[in-house]
């Protein structure tokens, strides 16, 4: 008969009494009259089922002799412990027991009817394993130690779970050998101790039903739950930044555990130290906030009264509520109160996470009932904070890692494919500064290198940004001579038409003769004369819902009207972000092909810097291939971005039109990193040419005309040699038969610039249809 749920066993499981019998036997021949009556009477009722010696073979025979088993094991259940005690009898590693004390069959009661009693994390694989190992240790005398801690878990009557570390009793059974047993040399025990995961050598060297378990084994439960509930919190700690998404749930559950609270659930506020503030951003593992509900972040004093908040905040004291009701009645309490209370939350506790003397933020553990949580059981966070501070810490830190590669890559970066060269630099640094205080960075350059430069840039963008300060300028004037004019109506002030006069007189030179200190002027004329007048109307008067309907249009950075700078500001942004999206995506393309270094601005417009040669990808082979290769992905990409803003232009505030321009330069020159900058710039003299031609050309006119060289919708190729013509004339021809540029291609003239002539330009206007 197989009694455990698994398919295969090493065993033939014959659950017997026969050790105990033999011992009744013994005390039955003693000459203790009232032990050796009681002995023989059980072996003469035991005499009647012979199976409970030679071998129980099933279920239903354990439950006709419930009764005599349990008469026959009194010694071993003794009736004074059985509330106390939690034990049954069992095989071990095999789930089925029987003959349970008191509290074992209440534990199994409150688990209910449906509940199946199983070992945690226990498999096939496992339990044959150990089975076999337990037939080396008992028969061959070995000395594995092949023990793990096993438990059951075990809800109870409120549904929280429970943890029971599983303890067993051999001291009944006995293994023997079968005909089909295979006898073991000391090499075969060598070779299976070395290879625990290869189930098929422990089946052939104990195949299945080889060997006899015979007797009976007792286990005792111990309740581990506090402990166990720890260790698996502390298993949940170190997979924080993992991929569990549902980590608030185990959280509580780990917690309901510990706290025995079926309804417990805990939060997290972060304590922003700069600004003074909670922040609810946390754990990006949904963690709630029951501090701040609903807001991602508030100041501190805003969330508590002042007593709270020292305690909290200042001293580091945990809180503990156990009837918020009551609470909330004090006045001192009563916004903070009611502020849990609409949350349902009846008791609470609010421990701050300290680490290093730093306040890293706030453990809110929550029930929905009164009294559930207090000052006694806050106790028991002193077993888990420990490893709660080290985790946020961890985490904080990692955040603050995080932030620091944010900064780095938008702020300042160092592109990936001459990151290696940093690093080699950084690695001699920091394993010179012990020998060598006084080492010196040494200048981090990449020489020969081709350079490759492109924009696309935003055309009439600063006429435009004119006009837009014009009309927020001139709405204001307009709203102020409203109300001055109202004013006057009601007051009948001579300062008053002064004032309009003023005004007025702005509002003709905003237009006549706009210069750059124009709107500096007329803000600080309103900000002085007539905003004091404005704020000294009382409510009731005439023009105030109109003076507060104007003060409500204030910009509150600039003090002044900013509605159509803003919509242009939005237009500039859109455009930016989209063709610097397209740049970004098309150049990690452009990376896999061959590496390069790659910068790119963002102004009325975006820029673009690209070097490629074998002095920044030393171990690539490069060839004039790539460079050639790379021009033709630039203007293709440039062409791209150019259709991307057709798209978008339609949806913007603002109708802004673009222009491409690229500048070719084939000779080689040498780039170096400038600290002071923290940017590569052109080194040497020479090849500062190239950086003079690139600062001068976008508003370089045709020769002869007074006609910029880029226009809109069309892509201008600066040059300087006949071979570089060739060149794009048959990237020209190939992305016209790809239907992405036109078929009009113009050839140009540069007029001469300061300290720079002689080039010429092919414009091409990009297939936008």
């Amino acid at each position: 008969m197989n009694f455990t749920e698994f398919e295969e066993n090493p065993f033939q499981i014959k659950i017997s009494f026969h050790k105990v019998l033999e011992t009744l036997e013994d005390i039955a021949a003693s000459d203790v009259d009232y032990r050796s009556n009681y002995a023989k009477a059980l072996l003469e009722k035991t005499a009647a089922v012979p199976e409970l010696r030679e071998g129980i073979t099933s279920m239903q025979q354990i439950e006709d002799n419930a009764t005599l088993i349990n008469h026959l094991l009194a010694d071993l259940f003794p009736t004074a412990l059985t509330h106390n005690e939690i034990k049954a009898v069992t095989i071990p590693f095999v789930n089925i027991t029987f003959n349970y004390t008191e509290r074992f069959k209440k534990i199994l009661k409150d688990a209910g009817m449906h509940f199946d009693i199983t070992i945690r994390d226990f498999d096939q694989h496992q339990f044959y394993i150990m089975s076999c190992a337990l037939i080396l240790n008992v028969y061959y005398k070995q000395h594995l130690d092949f023990s793990k801690p096993l438990f059951y878990d075990i809800p109870d009557a409120e549904g929280i779970l429970r943890h029971y570390r599983i303890l067993y009793n051999a001291d009944f059974l006995e293994i023997l050998p079968t005909e089909n047993s295979i006898k073991l040399t000391q090499d075969d025990i060598n070779l299976l101790m070395d290879n625990f995961d290869n189930l098929d050598l422990w089946k052939e060297k104990f195949p299945p039903q080889s060997w006899i378990l015979k007797g009976f084994g007792i286990v005792v439960l111990f309740d581990a739950t506090t402990e166990n509930a720890v260790s698996i919190l502390k298993s949940n700690l170190l997979k924080i930044n993992g991929e569990e998404t549902d980590f608030s749930e185990s959280f509580e559950n780990i917690f309901r555990s510990i706290f025995k609270i079926s309804d417990l659930k805990i939060g997290f506020t972060s304590f922003m130290s700069e600004e003074v503030k909670f922040n609810a951003a946390n754990y990006e593992k949904k963690i709630k906030s029951f501090l701040l509900c609903e807001d991602m972040e508030m100041n501190c004093e805003e969330v508590e009264n002042g007593e709270i908040y020292k305690n909290l905040v200042e001293k580091r004291r945990v809180l503990a509520v156990s009837n918020v009701s009551e609470f909330a009645a004090q006045d001192e309490n009563r916004y903070f109160g009611n502020h849990l209370l609409s949350q349902n939350i009846q008791s609470c506790i609010l421990a701050p996470v300290v680490k290093d003397d730093k306040l890293l933020g706030i453990m809110e553990l929550v029930s929905s009932r009164i009294g559930e949580l207090n000052s006694l059981n806050a106790k028991k966070l002193e077993i888990v904070m420990p490893f709660i501070v080290d985790t946020i810490d961890r985490y904080n830190s990692d955040i603050q890692n995080k932030i620091e590669v944010v900064i780095q890559k938008e702020y300042t970066t160092i592109h990936p494919s001459v990151y290696w060269k940093f690093q080699k630099e950084a690695r001699k640094y920091i394993f010179n500064e012990h020998f060598n205080p006084e080492y010196v960075f040494k200048e981090i350059t990449f020489k020969d290198v081709f350079p490759l430069y492109g924009q696309i840039d935003i055309k009439e963008s600063s006429d435009t940004r004119n006009r837009a300060a014009q009309h927020d300028i001139k709405n204001q004037l307009n709203a102020l001579i409203e109300i001055i004019e109202l004013l006057h109506a009601e007051a009948n002030l001579i300062i008053l038409e002064q004032r309009k006069f003023e005004l007025e007189t702005f509002l003709k030179d905003l237009f006549l003769n706009l210069k750059a200190d124009t709107e500096q002027q007329i803000q600080r004329y309103i900000e002085t004369e007539i905003h004091p007048f404005l704020k000294n109307v009382k409510e009731g008067d005439a023009a105030f819902s109109l003076i507060r309907s104007y003060f409500k249009k204030i910009d509150e950075t600039t003090g002044a009207f900013y509605q159509e700078r803003k919509k242009f500001d939005a237009t500039l942004t859109s455009i930016n972000k989209k063709l610097s999206v397209v740049l970004d995506n098309k150049q990690k393309e452009a990376q896999e092909i061959f590496p390069h270094y790659f910068e790119r601005f963002n102004t009325d417009g975006v820029e673009h810097n690209l070097y490629i040669g074998s002095s920044i990808a030393p171990h690539s082979n490069f060839d004039l291939t790539y460079l050639y290769n790379m021009r033709l992905w630039q203007l293709h990409v440039l062409a791209q971005m150019e259709k991307e803003h057709y798209l978008l232009k339609d949806t913007l505030p603002y109708h802004l039109e673009v222009a491409s321009l690229i500048l070719v330069f084939s000779s080689p020159i040498t780039i170096r990193f400038r600290m002071d900058e923290k940017r590569f710039d052109v080194d040497g003299s020479y090849n500062a040419r190239y950086e003079v031609v690139k600062k001068r050309i976008d508003k370089a006119m045709e020769k002869g005309t007074q006609k910029r060289i880029t226009e809109k919708g069309k892509i201008t190729i600066v040059y300087s040699h006949s071979d570089e013509e060739k060149e794009y004339k048959k990237y020209i021809e190939y992305l016209q038969f790809q239907k992405v540029l036109e078929p009009t291609v113009e050839f140009l003239e540069v007029e001469d610039l300061q300290g720079v002539s002689g080039l010429k330009a092919i414009r091409v206007k990009v297939l936008l249809n």
